[in-house]
């Protein structure tokens, strides 16, 4: 009920994307396909997120896109009319809460302690975003908060790493993770799309021996 985890494609892996104008939102998008993920989630933390989402959408029908960074019932609306997939925010709170519910689009809400996992939970929400999980215990804490809410599972963002994102993987309450690791803000502005392109397939082919082993 509300989430997502049904709605992701293939490798449970979502590059977070930050772009500066929907032509490098469009560049960094078709360098996540060719490398064979599926999943896009665009922050909306510059003025073209709404724009890149529509164009992303449009140009790449095979991927899964959604937008991220989302606070208010009015970003909630914006990203609806953009096209999103699904949506995710960085914390919660009851109106936030009962306004995703509204909304009738899959979401995973930003979750960072007990308080606000029970929150989410209290509106039957059953899939959240635990962010940032490097500052918040990182997997020992995720398998800590296993034996409490035994129903919940989660998708980890903030300081998940190429190093790392298997050990997360590896917990039976994470359903994936997140993280712009692959996508290195250096590389997006320096237009090196194959560079980017080999550290996505990087990530997949480490979930991939995972899942394997």
């Amino acid at each position: 009920m509300y989430g997502i985890r049904n709605l992701l494609k293939g490798a449970p892996i979502l590059p977070i994307v930050q772009a500066d104008t929907v032509e490098q939102a469009l560049a960094v998008a078709e360098a996540v396909k060719n490398s064979g993920l599926k999943n896009i989630e665009v922050v909306r933390r510059t003025a073209v997120a709404a724009d890149a989402v529509t164009a992303i959408r449009q140009k790449f029908p095979e991927l899964v896109v959604g937008m991220g960074t989302i606070l208010t019932t009015s970003q909630i609306a914006e990203a609806k009319a953009a096209g999103s997939q699904f949506i995710v925010t960085p914390t919660v709170s009851p109106t936030l809460l009962q306004a995703l519910v509204e909304a009738e689009l899959p979401f995973i809400p930003g979750t960072a302690n007990a308080a606000d996992i029970l929150m989410a939970a209290e509106f039957g929400v059953k899939e959240l975003k635990f962010f940032p999980a490097h500052l918040n215990g990182g997997a020992p804490m995720l398998k800590a908060l296993s034996s409490i809410f035994q129903n919940i599972v989660f998708c980890p963002t903030g300081g998940v790493t190429q190093q790392n994102m298997t050990e997360y993987l590896a917990l039976p309450n994470v359903f994936a993770v997140g993280g712009s690791w692959m996508l290195p803000t250096e590389m997006v502005k320096a237009g090196n799309w194959q560079g980017l392109t080999d550290l996505c397939a990087q990530a997949l082919s480490a979930f991939d021996n995972e899942a394997a082993a």
